[in-house]
C-alpha cells in the first residue's frame, strides 16, 4: 500500500481519489479490527491492573498518532495497529465473561453492530447537510452519559443499564454519521488512519452497547 498519495489542501479530491481514500480507510478499519481480535484472544486471561494499563496504552497510541503523522505515515499506521491490539487486550476480560456465560449475545451484538454501522454510515456518507453541529451535541451528550454511568455505580437506578445502552446507541448513531461524512469530505489521503480510528471506536462502542442489551444487562437492575 502506497503512503505517497496526497492531495493539496483546498483542492477538491476527484471521485477516484475519494474512492481511494474510502478504500484505504476501510482497509485500516478492517486491519484494526483484526489486531483487536488478536488482542482480545491474547488478553482473555488477564485481570485488574494489566487491563487498565492496556487501556491507557491504547489511548497513548492515539495521541502519539497525531505527532507521528508529521513525519511518517508508516509509523502512524503502526500506532493505529498498536492501538487496536491494546484496546483488544483491555476489553478481553469483558468479552471472555460473555463468551463463557452468554455466547449468543456476542453473535447477536456483532450482527446488530454491522447493520447499525452500515445504515448510519451510509446515511452520513450520503447526506449533504453539515453534521458538525450534530457532532458537538453528541460530544456533550457523551459527557453527560459518562456522568450518568458514574452515578449508576453509586445509585441503583431501575433499568439503568438498559437506559445507558440505548442512549449510547443514539449518541454513536450521530458520531457514526459524522465520521462517515468526514470520510466523504476529506481532501487528504493522509487522514485515512485517523478516520479509521474514529470509525473503529464507533464500531467498538456500538458493539459493547448492543452486547449489554442482548445479554439482558438492563434487566438486572
Amino acid at each position: 500500500m502506497s503512503d505517497s498519495i496526497a492531495y493539496p489542501s483546498g483542492r477538491a479530491m476527484s471521485r477516484d481519489g475519494q474512492h481511494v481514500l474510502f478504500a484505504h480507510t476501510m482497509g485500516y478499519v478492517a486491519g484494526t479490527s483484526a489486531v483487536f481480535a488478536l488482542g482480545a484472544y491474547l488478553g482473555r486471561n488477564i485481570t485488574g491492573i494489566a487491563g487498565l494499563l492496556a487501556f491507557i496504552g491504547a489511548f497513548v497510541c492515539l495521541i502519539a498518532m497525531r505527532f507521528a503523522a508529521r513525519s511518517s505515515m508508516g509509523l502512524t499506521v503502526a500506532l493505529l495497529a498498536a492501538f487496536g491490539l491494546l484496546i483488544g487486550v483491555a476489553v478481553a476480560p469483558t468479552l471472555a465473561v460473555y463468551a463463557s456465560t452468554d455466547p449468543r449475545a456476542l453473535w447477536q451484538a456483532g450482527g446488530a453492530t454491522a447493520l447499525f454501522i452500515a445504515g448510519f454510515g451510509a446515511a452520513g456518507y450520503a447526506t449533504r447537510r453539515d453534521l458538525s453541529a450534530l457532532a458537538r451535541v453528541c460530544f456533550w451528550a457523551l459527557i453527560a452519559l459518562i456522568v450518568f454511568g458514574i452515578v449508576m455505580i453509586f445509585v441503583n437506578i431501575p433499568g439503568g443499564a438498559l437506559i445507558y445502552s440505548i442512549l449510547g446507541l443514539v449518541i454513536f448513531a450521530g458520531f457514526t454519521m459524522f465520521d462517515f461524512q468526514r470520510l466523504r469530505r476529506s481532501q487528504d489521503i493522509q487522514s485515512a488512519p485517523f478516520l479509521a480510528a474514529s470509525i473503529f471506536l464507533d464500531i467498538l462502542n456500538v458493539f459493547l452497547f448492543f452486547l449489554s442489551i442482548f445479554s439482558g444487562g438492563g434487566r438486572n437492575n
